[in-house]
């Protein structure tokens, strides 16, 4: 009965006189006779003939890789541990054998360890790997009978568990090494920074065994130095203001806020309202963008819809390249620092602006002009009249704006 992948071949696939070893069948050009049961009748040893012949003892029908019937426990080395996670290659290695490649699983020596693996003590503690050593993981070491660091004068806890023997006895197993402080085996990060009435402070103070970062300094101890951690300052990471050119400094003399932030505005703000760069004076630790500068205070009070406006619109300018021009002490009170002006230089005079005369803050409607105070007062029909009707619009080759200033106010030259 045909099963697994069998079913899906074509008879003339396995039906073959070359799979035929009757001499007198093999001449016959149509036969269904002359096979055996044999996988080699039709399919290559890969394996040369160095395993049992019976593929069904490993293989089945199915798919030929992986040997789903094979099990290693039936052979003379059990896998166990951490071996029996061990891909096949890495012990049964490929190689070529009678021209072609061959991968070879009887033959393999496993009398000791050494036969797969380095000795990594290069003999100093023996051939006999088991004696410190198990298949469940080899940096699980049982030494001198499932030997407990517990009862010595320094237990085992959270990573020191998982630090190799070696890293800590020095030399030789026997080796005991200081361990009475953290720097006895640890670098010392901070140096001599955490010197107190010449006694160093111990790792222990802000560390534990379980993990050396983050450190148990919390918010509360900082809170108990000379800089309080509030609002966004509480949220930043200790080496956004502690790891300086990939140096720990922990004893920061200044406050100042500029030892950790740069002086964005330079020399744009006067020491009038930004005296010996403290930033708090406008800003806070809740938000960058929270400011609480009283712009009454400057030459240029904020009025009506000004007082609506971001501070960025007015003293943030950004180009093309995001490249960001800061402007608060090269800003004067003329309308034009922030506003276009759509009457092209009409309004001023003595290098004045005269936008007040017409417009308020509240609007950019001319709420203030009075035509009656010009050189021509509207009355009649002319009350009636619409600006444009008069005023008529300028191209200047590169723009186009409504002409306000008439120098002929005759009648002629409206009314031909």
């Amino acid at each position: 009965m045909l099963k697994g992948s069998h079913k899906n071949l074509e008879c003339i696939n396995c039906h073959k006189s070359e799979f035929i070893s009757d001499p007198k069948l093999k001449l016959k050009k149509k036969t269904f006779l002359g096979l055996n049961k044999e996988c080699s009748t039709c399919h290559e040893d890969v394996h040369q003939k160095t395993l049992d012949i019976n593929c069904a003892k490993c293989h089945t029908e199915e798919k030929f890789k992986p040997a789903l019937l094979f099990s290693h426990d039936q052979t003379n080395f059990e896998l166990v541990g951490a071996h029996d996670k061990v891909e096949c290659i890495n012990c049964h290695k490929i190689e070529k054998k009678n021209g072609k490649r061959f991968q070879s699983f009887r033959d393999v020596n496993f009398n000791s360890c050494a036969d797969c693996h380095n000795d990594v003590h290069k003999g100093r503690f023996g051939k006999d790997c088991k004696s410190c050593h198990s298949t469940i993981s080899f940096s699980k070491v049982n030494i001198a009978n499932n030997f407990n660091h517990s009862k010595t004068n320094f237990p085992l806890v959270g990573k020191h568990n998982y630090v190799k023997c070696e890293n800590c006895h020095k030399g030789s197993i026997a080796n005991k090494p200081k361990y009475r402080k953290c720097y006895d085996c640890h670098e010392d990060y901070h140096k001599t920074e955490f010197v107190k009435n010449n006694i160093q402070t111990d790792c222990k103070e802000c560390h534990t065994e379980q993990k050396f970062s983050p450190s148990t300094f919390t918010i509360e101890n900082h809170s108990a130095t000379n800089f309080k951690l509030t609002y966004a300052h509480a949220a930043t990471p200790c080496n956004a203001c502690h790891l300086k050119d990939k140096k720990w400094t922990f004893i920061i003399e200044s406050n100042k806020c500029v030892n950790c932030h740069n002086n964005i505005h330079n020399s744009e703000i006067s020491d009038k309202y930004f005296d010996e760069n403290r930033c708090e004076d406008c800003h806070t630790t809740w938000s960058w963008k929270k400011i609480n500068f009283d712009h009454n205070k400057t030459e240029f009070e904020l009025n009506g819809r000004h007082k609506t406006v971001s501070c960025a619109e007015c003293h943030i300018i950004k180009d093309g390249s995001n490249i960001i021009t800061q402007k608060f002490s090269k800003l004067n009170q003329n309308c034009t620092q922030c506003h276009l002006d759509i009457h092209y230089g009409q309004f001023i005079k003595n290098e004045q602006e005269l936008c007040k005369n017409c417009h308020t803050n509240d609007n950019w409607k001319p709420t203030l002009f009075d035509h009656n105070a010009t050189r021509f007062m509207l009355d009649g029909a002319h009350e009636k009249l619409r600006c444009i009707q008069c005023h008529s619009a300028i191209n200047n080759g590169e723009s186009e704006y409504i002409n306000y200033k008439i120098k002929d106010v005759t009648c002629k030259s409206c009314h031909s």
